[in-house]
């Protein structure tokens, strides 16, 4: 098993979750962070630290989440491993209760 990134992290990148992975399996990328599904152990540890509830283990991923665990693992090979908490995106208040935020990035 495996954790996934998903929507909610778009446009915020809150790292909080990154400070405790004690595996270093974060991602970072210009808008939002993913997780390496070959690094991660399943520790969960990340997941109550994100302060907008956007992790999640691939077995309980909400279905309009699922897409993201396919962008974490394509993403994690291209993006750099991010080891430390950083501040978040200066727009991240207010995009942090916004839904929906697949459907305007850019993923290549």
């Amino acid at each position: 098993m495996t954790h996934v990134v998903t929507d909610a992290c778009i446009k915020c990148k809150y790292t909080d979750c990154v400070d405790v992975c004690p595996v270093d399996c974060f991602k970072q990328g210009p808008d939002f962070l993913v997780i390496d599904p070959d690094e991660c152990i399943d520790c969960a540890v990340c997941i109550p630290e994100c302060p907008v509830n956007a992790i999640y283990a691939d077995t309980d991923t909400p279905e309009q989440f699922e897409p993201f665990l396919e962008i974490n693992a394509r993403l994690s090979k291209l993006w750099p491993t991010i080891s430390k908490r950083i501040a978040p995106l200066p727009d991240a208040e207010l995009w942090k209760d916004k839904t929906n935020k697949l459907a305007g990035l850019d993923l290549g």
